[in-house]
């Protein structure tokens, strides 16, 4: 393994800094502290808002990647970084290479606070369309690259006292491989909250298992609603197929959104240019790399449900889902999941879906059987001098903190 730091500026040419046992690019939206400035010259290193970061390493094919994580592929990174990073916000990107290969992908951000505590940290960067944060692991590797992940953070001034890993799957291959180097490095590791989601995963065809989830009941009521939308006029579901047509089918799903509830809110995709922008780059990028699986519902001639997933052949991520509020009565959301269920169990486009919804979702935990448990870390990171000796005495103090709060909380609630 090569050993360097590389700092990557946006605009900037790549800046080589020397440091032992790491290999290790480094994209971020603002000069950092003096370590990592040697070697720059220029009187104004602070990028515009507008201004993209160096791109990302692309060796990332399907398959190479020990858990997937399509939120962190170059295809939606890039653009995420590009458009949905608040512009006072740093972004660390850590991809240690291993002869030239990245073994690792993790972006980090910094954070002063943690909760209600003033403490300095660092968390992996999940933006506001992110829905799952463990990091891209290189397959046969998992354990080496978190390992040069952590040496990374451990060497960085900006890191602060630990690592804070949100939105993970607890029985994931990125979380057991944390485990073992942790343990194997008598670093402190702490889970310090989990939850569950829909997750679709079952050897069943669409068929058998609509059956098996949904009640009797329930399937009746859906296909007499079917047949009062055809009532309505034709009723067809498609696939897009075809990339000329994406910039329609986006057009599309953008109005489609932006008509109901979150458009009435001021988060539909449409009512920000910036997630607008992410939306469109995102869908194309993922669209060549045959990761995109666009799902549309339509009656007669107008569109009244979208559902987008981002598909891969090791597991794939349910994104966003538009419904035409004119034709609510119809269940259009549950008409187009009944589809989806054919494109994952039938056509197989994943082996497994993730919801990426939130807990007990009324609407898709009735419809989806298996559940995933997302969990969230606390890494301590090593740093020497007075700041390390005081590092390792944080987390230990901040779970006495918490759980003492938590006994008062019990005893105030009546």
């Amino acid at each position: 393994m090569s050993h360097h730091w590389c700092i990557l500026f946006p605009s900037l040419p790549p800046v080589a800094c020397s440091s032992a046992g790491i290999a290790a690019k480094v994209g971020q939206t603002r000069l950092a502290a003096d370590p990592f400035r040697r070697g720059l010259t220029t009187a104004d290193p602070t990028p515009r808002r507008s201004d993209s970061d160096a791109p990302l390493a692309t060796d990332w094919p399907p398959g190479s990647c020990a858990e997937p994580n399509h939120f962190y592929l170059p295809m939606l990174l890039q653009p995420a970084l590009e458009h949905l990073r608040d512009g006072a916000e740093a972004v660390y990107r850590i991809e240690p290479l291993e002869d030239g290969v990245p073994i690792a992908l993790l972006p980090v951000t910094v954070s002063r606070r943690h909760g209600r505590v003033p403490l300095a940290h660092c968390a992996n960067w999940i933006h506001r369309h992110g829905f799952y944060g463990a990091p891209l692991l290189r397959k046969g590797r998992e354990e080496a690259g978190w390992e040069a992940v952590l040496a990374a953070l451990d060497a960085a001034p900006w890191s602060g006292h630990f690592l804070h890993l949100r939105r993970i799957a607890a029985d994931g291959p990125a979380a057991q491989a944390l485990a073992r180097v942790c343990a194997r490095q008598g670093r402190r590791l702490e889970e310090v909250g989990r939850s569950q989601r829909a997750l679709l995963h079952s050897t069943l065809d669409a068929q058998a298992y609509w059956e098996q989830q949904v009640r009797a009941k329930k399937r009746k009521e859906l296909r007499r609603l079917m047949a009062r939308l055809g009532d309505e006029g034709p009723v067809q579901t498609r696939v897009l197929r075809d990339a000329a047509e994406l910039p329609e089918w986006i057009d599309t799903f953008l109005a489609v959104e932006r008509a109901g509830w979150k458009g009435e809110r001021g988060t539909a995709l449409a009512s920000s240019p910036a997630d607008t922008a992410f939306f469109r780059t995102g869908c194309a990028a993922a669209l060549a790399s045959g990761a995109l699986d666009l799902l549309r519902l339509d009656c007669s001639d107008r569109t009244i449900a979208m559902l987008l997933n981002f598909v891969g052949p090791d597991g794939a991520f349910s994104f966003k889902i538009a419904v035409d509020p004119a034709f609510a009565r119809y269940s259009p959301g549950v008409l187009i999941e009944q589809f989806n269920l054919v494109r994952v169990l039938d056509d197989r486009v994943a082996p497994w879906m993730d919801s990426c919804a939130a807990p007990d979702h009324p609407m898709i935990d009735s419809l989806w059987g298996e559940r995933r448990t997302i969990a969230q870390y606390r890494v301590a990171l090593r740093h020497g001098g007075i700041r390390g000796a005081a590092g390792r005495l944080v987390l230990p103090a901040l779970s006495v903190l918490e759980a003492g709060f938590q006994r008062l909380k019990r005893r105030m609630t009546p």
